[in-house]
């Protein structure tokens, strides 16, 4: 039997509701940091590439965002199993986008240092003082950290009621966002202190934490896009939940193999039989004629008077 939305808990559904709101209120305040941290970009390679990984931070909650419309759209003849794994497709987009951007901004970090370039952070005009442009950075780094990271967590207790890869990952990226701050702000230190090595250092930091972010999300949603098992959030174990169905399968059903793998948050199914295959040659050829290699498998829904694969279903009395 397939749980389609309809059937989903109320309290799911309000999680839903919650995580769209804070997606939503993540944009806006991401757009606000990006825009204020514009406005004092100044000499300091780890404070631009704080100011990159801001604008990276993104692609996460409008994927979600994007998923969620997806995923209300009915199934249809094209698309007869629906769209829940877009967010699976979305995951696999963002973490390439941090990965590629990832290893640019550390090539750059890593060049700096090789060229011992030295970086100049100049001052400002304001109200006939001389301000240094280093302190506008600091205070615009400070503020950049403050909303990300208290979104962070209240969307973190969400995505494991959801089981949200996508949201999950966006979570624990704005959660740790203090991290990035305190990097740009060491760098910017560091110029002032006359040691040109700490900011690109810092800028090297930075990058190698958005690369890792990049990498560990390409893993894990390859996996779910390859039918692999389903996997804890973020972590390469396997989904205890999906191990407890295989258990429990099993044990209704002998000499049968259980496959299980992940659509978006959802969990699919399949009872295959051990020595048998879910569909006969006979059956195959019937059906494909030259090309019955290409028909590996007819699943049928586990339910009271459905005929086994091949056999014609009875009619109504």
């Amino acid at each position: 039997m397939t749980r389609m939305d309809p059937n989903r808990p109320e309290s799911v559904d309000d999680a839903l509701r919650r995580a769209e709101r804070l997606e939503w209120q993540t944009l806006f305040w991401l757009v606000v940091i990006i825009a204020v941290m514009g406005l004092v970009a100044g000499g300091s390679q780890a404070f631009r590439t704080a100011w990159m990984e801001d604008m990276l931070s993104l692609l996460a909650p409008s994927f979600f965002l994007i998923t969620r419309w997806a995923e209300r759209r009915p199934h249809s003849r094209g698309f007869p199993y629906g769209f829940h794994r877009a967010g699976s497709l979305a995951f696999f987009l963002a973490a390439a986008a941090l990965t590629a951007i990832g290893g640019v901004l550390l090539y750059e970090g890593c060049l700096t240092l090789i060229r011992a370039e030295h970086p100049t952070v100049g001052s400002w005009t304001i109200l006939g003082r001389e301000v240094w442009l280093g302190w506008l950075m600091i205070a615009a780094l400070v503020f950049s950290v403050i909303p990300p990271v208290i979104l962070g967590h209240r969307k973190k207790k969400i995505a494991k009621v959801l089981h949200d890869k996508v949201l999950w990952t966006d979570a624990e990226t704005n959660a740790a966002d203090w991290q990035t701050g305190l990097a740009g702000i060491a760098g910017i230190v560091g110029i002032a202190f006359g040691l040109w090595w700490a900011d690109a250092a810092m800028a090297v930091l930075i990058s190698l934490s958005v690369l890792k972010d990049g990498l560990t999300g390409m893993v894990i949603s390859t996996i779910v896009l390859l039918d692999g098992a389903p996997r804890k959030l973020a972590s390469m174990d396997i989904d205890p939940e999906a191990e407890r169905i295989v258990a429990e399968l099993e044990s209704r059903y002998e000499n049968a193999r259980i496959q299980v793998r992940e659509t978006g948050r959802y969990f699919r199914a399949n009872i295959e039989p051990e020595e048998e295959p879910h569909i006969t040659d006979e059956l195959a050829d019937e059906i494909m004629g030259n090309d019955s290699w290409r028909l590996i498998d007819v699943s049928v829904g586990v339910r009271s008077g459905w005929p086994a694969p091949g056999e014609k279903r009875r009619p109504k009395t």
